[in-house]
């Protein structure tokens, strides 16, 4: 295995890599060796791409108003569901709080002010008002990485699973792609390990197959997936409301998605492409696109998403056929140097390899626009200061009653 892996690094232009094998014992060789025959290396050729998107249109939605004429039927609807055991959560915290200033898992992160409060506690109180509801539990599997998947178990451990039934909670972990620096050549983690990182949030499906969890799901007899986000403390996660409303609907899927505070916001936005759902990012996005209106003189394209989705698992078992695609994203990662010196970098340094959630929309027949008060359930906590920030989210849950 050792000799067919050298001469496989060599065929791949990393030689630098074999140098640095042949330097290890042959235990060390041995590892490094079982590792590189696990990875995807067709990373290594994945170059910048420019994807012609097609035509684009709106989305039919189902607005706050509508919502609420609705809602006792939508409720009821899901409701049933849930109580029927057709309905699983999946929770997407495999990264760590770094742009937070925080080297642990984001979801360990305290919100409180004058009491402990985690983001994990924050959404598993909101997971928890609808099992009281429902007066059933939710099937939640929680995708960690090798990172933090240690760290976050204990965590739940240690927090006696804040409330909830440990019985209806699994753990698994997402796939891991390597880096590779501007030059394209592989990277060290430590002596005797390569740098590698999570594969994005679009490989969570796949992930869970791996993993062995799909025979959670069939045998449960589990049909939807609400996927959410570990960075949005207002997240409400198998929404009574929002599983009835996609399950009247017809369609295969949902997203919920807030109406954009401005043309400019820097978030994806929910539309058609080529009639079928897709997502196109504010970067994307031409000026007129963006500040396009309708005749009520609101934005065309207004329903920002929040990386809160449902999703049947019959659809979600055939996109397993099918390959997402990668994107790459330039990012400061810390790598190991051949000679063993560690390195943290001051600036990107490094590609990381991602598939993202969005992809999985566009593999969609269709997909339901749900408009939800983003004062309710839209409190990212991406950045250590100013927009989307810990103060933000904050000032959020404040509102929203949450004493911190």
């Amino acid at each position: 295995m050792i000799e067919k892996t050298l001469e496989m690094l060599a065929m791949l232009n990393q030689a630098h890599i074999a140098k640095h094998m042949r330097s290890l014992a042959l235990p060390e060789q041995r590892a490094l060796a079982k590792q590189i025959a696990a990875l995807d290396l067709t990373v290594l050729s994945l170059t910048d791409t420019c994807c012609k998107r097609g035509s684009f249109a709106p989305p039919s939605a189902v607005s706050k108003d509508e919502i609420r004429a609705n809602a006792a039927r939508f409720r009821q609807t899901g409701i049933s569901a849930i109580r029927a055991g057709k309905v699983g959560a999946v929770l997407l915290a495999g990264g760590q709080g770094t742009r937070l200033g925080f080297d642990r898992p984001k979801g360990m992160y305290n919100m409180g002010q004058t009491r402990e409060l985690s983001i994990f506690e924050c959404l598993m109180n909101n997971l928890m008002e609808v099992t009281r509801e429902a007066d059933a539990w939710v099937p939640l599997f929680i995708m960690t990485s090798v990172e933090n998947g240690e760290q976050t178990q204990r965590f739940f451990e240690e927090h006696d699973y804040f409330g909830y039934s440990r019985d209806n909670v699994w753990f698994f972990e997402q796939e891991e792609l390597p880096t590779v620096d501007k030059s394209g050549k592989l990277m060290l983690a430590d002596r005797g390990r390569i740098l590698t990182a999570p594969n994005g949030n679009g490989g969570w499906y796949a992930s869970m197959e791996r993993a062995g969890m799909l025979k959670v799901l069939h045998d449960t007899k589990i049909e939807w997936l609400n996927v959410f986000a570990v960075d949005n403390v207002l997240q409400r996660i198998a929404d009574p409301c929002f599983i009835g409303a996609v399950i009247e609907s017809g369609k295969r899927s949902g997203a919920k998605v807030v109406a954009k505070a401005a043309p400019e916001e820097k978030v994806g936005v929910l539309c058609m492409e080529n009639g079928k759902p897709s997502i196109i990012e504010y970067f994307e996005m031409s000026p007129e696109m963006a500040e396009q209106r309708d005749e009520n003189g609101e934005l065309t394209y207004r329903y920002g998403v929040i990386l809160n989705y449902l999703f049947r698992t019959d659809r979600l078992d055939r996109s397993l056929h099918t390959k997402l695609p990668l994107h790459r994203a330039y990012k400061k990662i810390r790598y190991m140097t051949p000679d063993g010196k560690m390195v943290l970098p001051e600036a990107p340094n490094a590609y990381k390899f991602e598939t993202l959630a969005l992809d999985m929309v566009k593999l969609q027949d269709d997909c339901l626009a749900y408009e939800v008060d983003r004062r309710h359930e839209f409190a990212p906590v991406k950045n250590k200061e100013g927009v989307d920030s810990v103060d933000t989210a904050r000032a959020l849950l404040r509102l929203n009653g949450i004493t911190l």
